[in-house]
């Protein structure tokens, strides 16, 4: 299970030392910023703006982390491909050993295009259609995490139809307040995600009796950006109980899910160590033959990536100042969507007085904001760099207003990959058709 830890390059100034939250490999060079080996200014001059940038070495050095806290236990990690579905990442967790967790047909696709083991693949979602269910079988993932009686009935018909039998482990929801965004918040009664805790042994029992249908596993995830372990440990104690109890009941399980959510510093947030996070839950089952499962996203890739973004117009105003810049919020939802902060700093800050900004898009809604009240030594074609942008990004970006999507660049020490190139708008209607 270890990895060898990845090498991060030194810096003139520590990452410690810098004024915002830990991406491991952001370093201060010269009055400048740089990401493992190269210049932030460098890449955005070969790749343009607004271009989303990796370090593979913080991607290795956070996943090395899920693997030392687990070393001595049976368990896989299975990186959520939801947070940040490009190839390139996918292929980095990969090589790694990774497992997947995914809620689309898409998804599954992404994967075993990028070198992804089908038999390391859990497919949770509360919607499977009929064609993702067979495309999954045929694919020999390693489980389904069923979220409704009706969709244990569905995939028992569709396994029958392939002549196989599905594997199965039902997502079950624990009614535990994870303490995060409501939005990002799927344990609660009121949630649409799993199923009633009250029914799962009910609910096994019928998977049990299915002939098209393998139970294998349990599986439980709460919530999204976590910072606490304790509720996650709560829900575990539940799950423990209720693998007991389908013993006694005769159903025997291999496998127990987690799920992910463990959270990030995007500010002032104090998250646990993986370390910390995963004790509670590896006490809570303690001595059973169960392989573990978890399914991280965001603290794989959050801290691991930043968007490049370069000033358009400075515009001053009575009230508020303006940095409006060539991002928006098609390119990164978060703050329009959960008012979420990401730490914004100057590429090459000046060495004049700073002043406060707004830094906002060029999209037609007052909600395209990506920061509040910033405080920036800048001028008009300054690059920007909104830091903890690798998780829910480039994922949750749009072509609204007929803007091209960003591209995304991996840094590997002194090497950049282009691992998507920036759109053009001839691709965005390429598929239409105007009327005769």
């Amino acid at each position: 299970m270890n990895t060898p830890a990845p090498h991060i390059p030194a810096a003139h100034t520590p990452a410690a030392a810098l004024p915002f939250p830990p991406i491991p490999t952001l370093q201060a060079r010269d009055g400048a910023l740089w990401l493992e080996g190269l210049a932030l200014a460098d890449l955005a001059a070969r790749f343009g703006t607004p271009t989303y940038v990796y370090s593979k070495a913080a991607l290795e050095a956070a996943f090395a982390s899920w693997r030392e806290a687990l070393a001595g236990r049976r368990a896989l990690v299975c990186y959520a491909v939801k947070a940040n579905s490009n190839l390139g990442i996918l292929s980095v967790f990969a090589r790694l050993g990774a497992g997947f967790d995914i809620v689309s047909g898409g998804e599954l696709a992404r994967v075993l295009a990028a070198g992804g083991e089908a038999g390391k693949v859990v497919f949770s979602g509360v919607g499977k259609t009929r064609a993702e269910m067979r495309q999954a079988l045929q694919a020999g993932i390693r489980c389904f995490n069923v979220e409704s009686a009706a969709e244990l009935e569905r995939l028992d018909a569709v396994a029958g139809e392939l002549s196989t039998r599905a594997p199965v482990a039902l997502r079950v929801n624990p009614d535990v307040d994870p303490k995060t965004h409501p939005y990002i918040s799927t344990g609660l009664k009121g949630n649409k995600f799993g199923v009633a805790f009250a029914d799962a042994l009910s609910l096994y029992r019928r998977a049990a009796a299915l002939p098209n249908l393998r139970v294998t596993g349990v599986a439980c995830h709460i919530g999204s950006q976590l910072l606490d372990p304790a509720p996650m440990a709560e829900a575990a104690r539940k799950v423990r109980g209720l693998v007991e109890r389908l013993a006694a009941d005769g159903i025997a399980l291999g496998h127990v899910d987690l799920g992910g959510g463990l959270g990030i510093r995007y500010r002032d947030e104090a998250p646990p160590t993986v370390a910390d996070y995963l004790a509670p839950l590896l006490e809570a089952f303690e001595g059973c033959p169960q392989e573990l499962c978890f399914e991280p996203g965001r603290s794989l890739v959050g801290n691991a990536g930043l968007l490049l973004t370069r000033i358009e117009y400075l515009k001053p105003g009575e009230t508020k100042n303006f940095a409006i810049v060539d991002a928006a919020m098609n390119d990164l939802a978060r703050p329009a969507l959960y008012d979420a902060w990401h730490e914004v700093v100057a590429v090459a800050p000046r060495a004049t007085a700073a002043q406060r900004y707004e830094i906002v898009g060029p999209i037609c809604e007052s909600g395209d904001f990506l920061a509040h009240d910033r405080s920036l030594a800048v001028a008009e074609g300054d690059l920007l760099a909104l830091l903890s942008a690798g998780a829910y990004g480039m994922t949750m970006s749009s072509n609204y207003n007929t803007r091209p999507r960003a591209a995304e660049v991996i840094v590997d020490g002194s090497s950049a990959h282009l691992v998507r190139a920036r759109e053009t708008v001839a691709e965005l209607y390429a598929g239409e058709k105007a009327l005769d």
